[in-house]
């Protein structure tokens, strides 16, 4: 995973503390650029050694999401891993709550504290931060749905070209959101020659619908009735823009939605019976990503308020970027990763409308798949 990292010689009576944290090396990296120019302002080693502590809990959330990514990748997600990918997901999700709250540190800084030494930045910017972007693709950030500033592309301000080839690879890499896709287009029960679970969910849905539409035109209050019509309406061309698979790849392409058709339908059987034990982990695996997604906007969202806190909504970014303007861009959804996710409540259904589980699909969600190569297990199962 970390080949790449440089290995250590161990002293024979071990390493101190001190050493085997390279504590010294790391307390000597906050060097005030002001410092340099004979005018040490007291709030940029704040400045400096919260974006290094941000650096850091990025690295380790690059490390997590690599072995996230090396276990869904496999041809067979094997079930006794799911715990460990879910546990990855988790601390990834805890990092990005505890690098919203960091936010207010650096808001202790005042805009006339942060003007002493904000001109002695310039170019440099958060825009540039290597590790951010590779977090942005190793989840799957779409680019063509990416805000580029002064109409260049974001990797534009990298002017180092070992950079770029490292962010580039990261681009043509399997995402999260890619192998998630795959993972759940696996889901036990959508095959057409055992539960058929879209077919059954088609069927339920249009009772759950011809019930509404009863309900509206029974109403005998004049006013209630249009609304209940309304309401159904409304319900029933939702419900089109999914079972649709030609309107489903518009929307993919006009960037609403990011899943492919088997992969939403996945997403949904997971969803709506959750309580099986088989889908017990899976379920807390996509709201991990959920949370995930949230966090993720929070935290830009915290960014964005902060920014113009210190600077206003009229000047420019460091970096060259309009500043406000084009961080107050990335909060919409074409920023989020798991947007399907998010949406998959507009398409449940009443438990009591559920399609009822076939005695042969209770039992595979009651117990865990068959391994080590048993032919029951194979393309049949969700960690298959």
């Amino acid at each position: 995973m970390n080949a790449n990292d440089e290995k250590r010689e161990i002293p024979k009576d071990g390493l101190l503390y001190g050493d085997y944290l390279m504590v010294d090396r790391l307390l000597s990296c906050q060097q005030p650029i002001t410092r340099s120019f004979g005018k040490e302002v007291h709030d940029e080693h704040l400045f400096i050694v919260t974006h290094q502590a941000y650096e850091l809990w990025f690295k380790q959330i690059i490390f997590e999401l690599d072995y996230v990514r090396h276990f869904l990748s496999e041809k067979e997600v094997k079930e006794k891993n799911m715990l460990f990918i879910v546990s990855c997901l988790s601390r990834i999700m805890l990092i990005w709550k505890l690098l919203v709250d960091q936010v207010e540190v650096l808001e202790s800084m005042t805009p006339l504290d942060f003007m002493e030494f904000r001109s002695y930045l310039s170019p440099a910017s958060g825009f540039q931060s290597v590790q951010f972007r590779l977090i942005e693709n190793k989840l799957g950030v779409r680019n063509d749905l990416r805000t580029n500033f002064a109409k260049n592309h974001y990797l534009n301000v990298f002017e180092n070209s070992q950079v770029i080839e490292r962010i580039k690879k990261a681009e043509n890499e399997p995402s999260l959101r890619e192998l998630i896709e795959k993972w759940l287009e696996r889901t036990p029960g959508l095959e057409a020659d055992n539960f058929n679970f879209w077919e059954r969910y088609k069927e339920a849905v249009n009772a759950y619908l011809e019930d509404l539409r009863i309900q509206s035109e029974n109403q005998t209050n004049q006013t209630l009735k249009e609304e209940l019509i309304s309401e159904y309406n409304r319900k029933k061309e939702q419900f089109d823009s999914v079972f649709d698979e030609t309107k489903h790849k518009k929307l993919i392409e006009r960037g609403i939605r990011r899943f492919s058709h088997k992969a939403l339908q996945g997403a949904l059987m997971i969803s709506l019976y959750r309580d099986e034990p088989r889908f017990n982990q899976p379920f807390h695996m996509l709201t991990l990503l959920m949370d995930i997604d949230a966090l993720i906007t929070k935290w830009r969202y915290n960014h964005v308020q902060m920014v113009l806190r210190m600077i206003g909504s009229q000047q420019m970014g460091t970096g060259g970027s309009p500043g406000y303007e084009y961080l107050r861009s990335t909060l919409s959804d074409k920023y989020k990763v798991f947007v399907d996710l998010f949406n998959l409540s507009t398409f449940l259904i009443p438990r009591s409308c559920f399609p009822p589980l076939t005695s042969d699909m209770r039992k595979r969600l009651a117990v865990p798949p068959f391994e080590n190569g048993d032919e029951r297990a194979e393309g049949k199962n969700l960690s298959a």
